[in-house]
């Protein structure tokens, strides 16, 4: 029985040192360009999950409304379409740059199929790791909330909210200044 418990503490020990050296070593992948890790996706996933769990975040406490959605329209153009993208537009070029890819909240069921409480949840807290930053201390409650319905919504959401998640037209073009050559200074003698 003895020898039974040392082999699985031996045991244990050298899976804890292996796990340890595979990422002090270099070996983890660590650029946003590299294959996760084995189950990487399913054990973040699963984690983020939980600790949403436990937050027990309670039902939205403004309504589901055309006001609402226009200032969540606002503040999803100043906050978010750099990253999660527009309605009918390509996505930003930086979204596929990430690790893991930012969602586009408007592409395919984005995150129409969450609760707002999740969504309220990842744009106050953010989410290590990935790029997503928290804004509980830039934001007020209720503009995160107004945020969480637009894209809990986001294959509902009326016209008048419509017309504001458009992109921002191109500057026009700017004038190319004279480039000939300056006439010669004249010297002092």
């Amino acid at each position: 029985m003895k020898g039974f418990v040392l082999g699985v503490l031996v045991g244990v020990l050298l899976l804890a040192g292996g796990l340890y050296y595979y990422f002090v070593s270099g070996m983890a992948p660590v650029a946003a360009a590299d294959d996760p890790m084995p189950m990487e996706r399913k054990i973040a996933s699963r984690s983020l999950n939980a600790h949403m769990d436990k937050a027990k975040i309670p039902q939205p406490p403004i309504p589901v409304n055309e006001e609402n959605y226009i200032a969540g329209a606002k503040l999803y153009m100043d906050h978010c379409a750099w990253c999660h993208g527009l309605p009918d537009q390509l996505a930003p070029e930086i979204s596929n740059k990430m690790y893991p890819h930012a969602t586009l909240l408007f592409k395919g069921k984005g995150v129409t199929d969450d609760p707002p409480q999740e969504s309220y949840w990842k744009a106050a807290n953010g989410i290590r790791l990935s790029g997503m930053p928290g804004f509980k201390d830039t934001l007020t409650d209720t503009q995160l909330w107004q945020l969480a319905l637009l894209v809990a919504n986001a294959d509902k959401i009326p016209d008048s909210a419509k017309k504001i998640l458009v992109p921002e037209p191109l500057p026009a073009a700017a004038s190319v200044p004279d480039l000939a050559p300056a006439p010669p200074r004249a010297t002092q003698k």
